[in-house]
């Protein structure tokens, strides 16, 4: 099953010949009569790209079918694949499109081929494929090892995607609109610190790091996650201090009490000593 499905497209739908779609399965059904697939994983479509589509079409025609099903509603469809085209010949002013209908499928191959799709052809963006293969297991209770077979690619690359959900909704829109790239979101997905995290996103996006770059970062991240905190409590402070005045005075220097209060000692020996500390605190006074 997991070789079959690696496959890809072709696996799913049966072809005749080389890349052609069985002849007696294409007819033409009212753009209207099609509705789009509930399971589609790509919920982004570029404007420009759907314009330049749409004009290729009125041009040369669609030169290929869509892929439906019949739909509960009599006489109507569901899109399995091939959105991106549908969306172009609407947008062309076409009112029929050259369209498959197979009846077998069930939810989970409308999804499976919508999926395969718009993998195959790197339509989608990693938060979006991350989201397909979440539902994917969540929905159809499949394994990272089937999906991988679905998608033809590493359990690893699964395993990686699905991980990116992990990662504040900021920072997955920041990778969604391409301003992080796949490889900075599995590094980022490593990082459990969220201040840690945020801080390096902005590192990312100031200073223009590349994946190498930024992995240094988060391993340095990861140490000092780990090293205790030093905290500058009032009596390090308190201490710092008295030695300043030690070495300032040139005498035995007490402080006692706290941050809000205390008092000051300062030791002399004899009458010389206690001259010249008086003469070092006038110059300061």
């Amino acid at each position: 099953m997991k070789k079959v499905l690696g496959r890809g497209l072709e696996s799913l739908i049966p072809q005749t010949g080389a890349g052609k779609y069985p002849s007696e399965a294409v007819m033409s059904i009212s753009v209207n009569k099609i509705k789009p697939n509930r399971y589609q994983p790509r919920k982004k479509f570029d404007s420009e790209k759907l314009a330049e589509l749409a004009d290729s079409i009125k041009t040369h025609g669609l030169a290929q079918p869509v892929l439906v099903t019949p739909s509960i509603a009599p006489g109507e469809y569901e899109l399995v694949a091939g959105e991106r085209r549908f969306r172009a010949t609407k947008l062309a002013g076409f009112k029929e499109i050259k369209a498959i209908v197979k009846k077998e499928y069930g939810d989970k191959e409308k999804f499976n081929i919508a999926l395969i799709e718009n993998v195959q052809r790197e339509n989608l963006d990693p938060i979006e494929q991350a989201k397909a293969f979440k539902r994917l297991a969540d929905e159809f209770s499949h394994t990272q090892e089937e999906i991988a077979a679905i998608i033809g690619k590493d359990r690893s690359v699964v395993a990686n995607t699905i991980r990116l959900l992990t990662l504040p909704e900021n920072v997955q829109e920041m990778i969604s609109a391409g301003r992080l790239t796949l490889g900075h979101g599995k590094i980022l997905a490593g990082i459990t610190d969220n201040e840690e995290l945020e801080k390096l996103v902005e590192i990312i996006l100031s200073e223009s790091l590349n994946v190498r770059e930024i992995e240094a970062r988060a391993r340095q991240s990861k140490q000092n996650a780990k090293k205790p905190k030093k905290i500058k409590t009032p009596e390090i402070e308190i201490s710092n201090l008295t030695e300043e005045l030690q070495r300032k005075l040139g005498a035995k220097v007490n402080i006692s009490g706290s941050s809000k209060k205390g008092k000051i000692e300062i030791s002399y020996y004899n009458m010389e000593d206690l001259e010249r500390l008086a003469n070092l605190l006038r110059t300061i006074c």
